[in-house]
């Protein structure tokens, strides 16, 4: 069914709200860490109090909306592309494929000194992006090319699997690798910088356009395959330009800040509940709403049990599961999925 137009009215309030909201939680997560608030009330005086923010929870806080921004709007672009209302980023593998990279990464570290000096050039971030983009790269050779959705659709699910249960393999002949991988699998933005964030920000500013541009076939596709193609739309080059933001979205988010589950999965249906719109604006306000989860959950991770912080990973995992259960809940049997 097609996505029915809200009131443009609506959707611009909802985008206003969630910018406001991301600026009040940037504020907030700027006071907390190890010395509180008080870094942001001695800062003007004490330098290591101003460098505590400038390098450490600026950067921190900024990454963390930025890559929840990026998977919520990979998040609405797999939902779309794939008319499936369950998929989420990692659907084409790159979650497995990244995983792989850098227990692969990890495990030639010390082995020689060439793949040594490899790593330090490429880096666990680089080693990451690289195994999530060859991850969807084997699958869209699995899948023959993006031609057919189900079928990419399951050469992602296979890719996933294989890659993933290569990975433990990793982990089980070198089993040091598994603490310094940890912190990858449960997801963490305690190493994102001012490079990382800027990093991020080119790449979804990149996404952001060709996704933009690309939502007419989006809308198209909600209708039906056989209707998207009667009105002329440019399916096939579209759906390759669409995968390729996915891909560049999730590996660029997943490359800073690790395994970070349920954000790209249920930005797309908070905004879909509070405001029903066309794929345009659901792709800037799914990238808001992710921005705006992330960062909340990681200023919650490191709140809850401070001066210790929990993985933002398994935060956004129970808070997201509770989240769809609340919601199968509430819709009652019988009335499809979400």
């Amino acid at each position: 069914m097609a996505p029915r137009a809200a009131a443009p009215w609506r959707a611009g309030r909802l985008g206003a709200v969630l910018l406001l909201v991301s600026v009040l939680l940037l504020l907030v997560a700027m006071g907390v860490g190890s010395t509180g608030f008080d870094s942001v009330l001695r800062a003007a005086e004490d330098p290591l109090a101003a460098q505590i923010l400038r390098d450490i929870r600026a950067p921190r806080s900024l990454g963390a909306w930025c890559a929840g921004a990026l998977l919520g709007l990979a998040g609405a672009v797999a939902q779309g592309l794939f008319r499936n209302p369950l998929a989420d980023p990692f659907l084409l593998g790159s979650a497995s494929g990244a995983s792989l990279g850098v227990a692969v990464a990890l495990a030639l570290a010390g082995s020689t000194p060439m793949a040594a000096e490899w790593l330090v050039r490429l880096g666990l971030t680089g080693a990451a992006f690289a195994g999530a983009v060859a991850a969807v790269l084997l699958t869209l050779v699995l899948a023959r090319g993006v031609q057919h959705t189900l079928r990419l659709l399951l050469a992602g699910v296979v890719v996933g699997v294989v890659l993933g249960a290569l990975g433990q393999l990793v982990m089980m002949l070198r089993p040091e690798v598994m603490l310094a991988l940890q912190a990858f699998l449960l997801g963490t933005t305690s190493f994102v910088g001012w490079t990382s964030c800027l990093l991020m920000v080119a790449c979804g500013l990149l996404c952001v356009l060709l996704a933009a541009a690309l939502a007419p076939v989006l809308d198209g596709l909600a209708l039906g395959e056989s209707t998207a193609a009667s009105l002329g739309l440019p399916l096939v080059p579209a759906r390759a330009v669409l995968v390729a933001v996915l891909a560049l979205a999730t590996g660029t988010a997943v490359a800073q800040t690790g395994l970070i589950a349920f954000v790209g999965l249920a930005a797309p249906h908070l905004v879909r509940s509070l405001a029903r719109t066309t794929h345009r604006p659901l792709l800037l306000l799914s990238g808001l709403m992710g921005g705006v989860l992330l960062l909340a959950a990681d200023t919650l991770a490191r709140w809850l049990i401070a001066p210790q912080e929990l993985p933002v990973g398994v935060l956004t995992a129970v808070l997201g599961g509770g989240y769809l259960l609340a919601l199968m809940h509430r819709q009652g049997p019988g009335r499809g999925p979400l």
